[in-house]
């Protein structure tokens, strides 16, 4: 049972850092647009911000593999 509760907690772990990512390039796309003098910058702490929600969701998948 404990196997397919940890499945479960890093299927949403997954799940919530492909949100936040599709989020984060989404509105990255929508700062462009707006003002696109600035795409360096946007591009920048997009790939910052993407690299930390990715970092959090692998140690979110490890802990729910150790707790198996």
């Amino acid at each position: 049972m404990t196997g397919s509760i940890a499945a479960i907690g890093m299927g949403i772990a997954v799940i919530g850092a492909g949100i936040g990512i599709g989020n984060v390039g989404a509105k990255a796309m929508e700062a462009i647009s707006r003002q696109p003098e600035a795409v360096g910058d946007i591009r920048s702490n997009m790939i910052l911000i993407a690299g930390l929600i990715e970092g959090a969701a692998i140690i979110a998948i490890v802990l729910s593999f150790l707790a198996r």
